[in-house]
């Protein structure tokens, strides 16, 4: 949840620094994509870390460095030192989600572990909502060079949850019980993640990661900006991001659910499909504004969705000596190849209309994410050893 609260502030106030800061679409896109590429580095470091210190410990240490640079943004006073520091931000925020996915998933049975990793997603879109909250208010009761300050500034919260965590979460055991044997065996080592016996699964999920993301961050940079250019108040576009968000929700739950009904891939297939046709609705075919707050439900239930089954899926396609490394590998390497989309968005925007951009990568981003997710075997109801 505060994750989501974190990141998706610096959407809400991407478009007062274009105009305080008097920066290009295509520098704002730059922003955007600085914490997402250094988030790839810093998922796999923390995947690495996790499989030999362990998960609680290392997702101790991202949550406090993410919350710290995340407040730290809020003392910036050029597009120079904000990129600086969004990058920095970005190493603990890639590896919080890689340890807490791998932590959740192997505390949970095969059973539960869809609906159990996909609810916990679905605190994102809480923490969006709150950050689409705290925009609406601190906008209207402060001048926007204070609030959009005042924004970052709240991002200092989830660095309370590291002192939770080291008091009530423990170590899975099958965690545990691998260490143990690799104490006692030769250990695997992080590299096997390519070997011959793992590298297609291995590269395959990095696409499944890649589409999902890319797709995702190229809308949602975005957003609010695109909401403004329609000639929306602040007001209004939070009005119209609450529908997003709540469809957000729904989408995590109902994918949540599915993965452990219909299986992991076809979900991931079926919310794929559902988010490149609701992005290019959106954003592509004129329509009114109440149309557009209507389909802004479907814009918020697909993209977000498709994350949901990814982490038990994920979770279930490498063994436990090397989940950590593996998943947060895979998972981040499409994060970082998915950040150069806001940029090339931004880019793009300059040459063609807005909208327009964002579909062009957006639904190219998530035709890739079916193509791979196909070639993938089905892993519902797989134990851990």
């Amino acid at each position: 949840m505060l994750d989501g609260m974190d990141v998706m502030v610096f959407s809400f106030v991407l478009p007062t620094l274009m105009v305080l800061w008097h920066i290009s679409k295509a520098q704002a896109g730059l922003l955007g994509t600085s914490s997402l590429l250094l988030s790839a580095i810093g998922g796999w470091l923390a995947g690495l870390a996790a499989d030999r210190w362990g998960r609680v410990r290392v997702l101790q240490l991202t949550i406090v460095w993410f919350a710290f640079f995340t407040f730290l943004s809020g003392f910036t006073n050029s597009f120079q030192q904000l990129f600086l520091v969004r990058g920095l931000q970005g190493l603990g925020f890639g590896g919080e989600w890689a340890v807490g996915s791998v932590l959740i998933g192997e505390k949970i049975r095969a059973e539960y572990r869809g609906r159990a990793v996909g609810t916990t997603q679905a605190g994102w879109a809480i923490g969006w909502g709150i950050a689409a909250l705290f925009y609406t208010i601190l906008f209207k009761a402060l001048p926007a060079e204070i609030a959009w300050r005042a924004m970052f500034w709240i991002g200092l919260l989830p660095s309370l949850l590291a002192v939770w965590v080291r008091q009530h979460v423990d170590e899975p055991k099958v965690f545990e019980k691998s260490r143990e044997l690799s104490r006692s065996q030769s250990s695997m080592h992080f590299l096997k993640i390519f070997s011959p016996s793992m590298l297609r699964t291995t590269l395959l999920a990095s696409l499944v990661a890649l589409g999902a993301q890319g797709g995702y961050y190229a809308v949602s940079t975005f957003l609010p900006l695109y909401l403004n250019a329609r000639g929306l108040s602040i007001p209004s576009t939070g009005g119209y991001l609450m529908v997003v968000i709540a469809g957000s929700f729904a989408g995590y739950l109902t994918s949540a659910h599915l993965a452990d009904w219909m299986g992991r891939k076809w979900s991931l297939v079926l919310f794929a499909v559902g988010s490149f046709t609701a992005i290019a609705i959106y954003t592509i075919v004129p329509l009114s504004n109440r149309a557009t707050l209507l389909l802004g439900f479907p814009l918020g239930f697909f993209p977000s969705g498709s994350f949901s089954p990814m982490g038990s899926f994920f979770t279930e396609l490498f063994p436990t000596s090397l989940r950590g490394s593996g998943q947060g590998f895979t998972y981040n390497l499409g994060r970082g190849i998915g950040a150069l989309f806001p940029a090339l968005v931004g880019y793009f925007s300059a040459r063609m209309p807005l909208g327009q951009a964002i579909a062009m990568f957006a639904v190219s981003a998530y035709l890739l994410m079916v193509f791979s997710v196909l070639l993938l075997p089905e892993t519902q109801g797989r134990e851990l050893a």
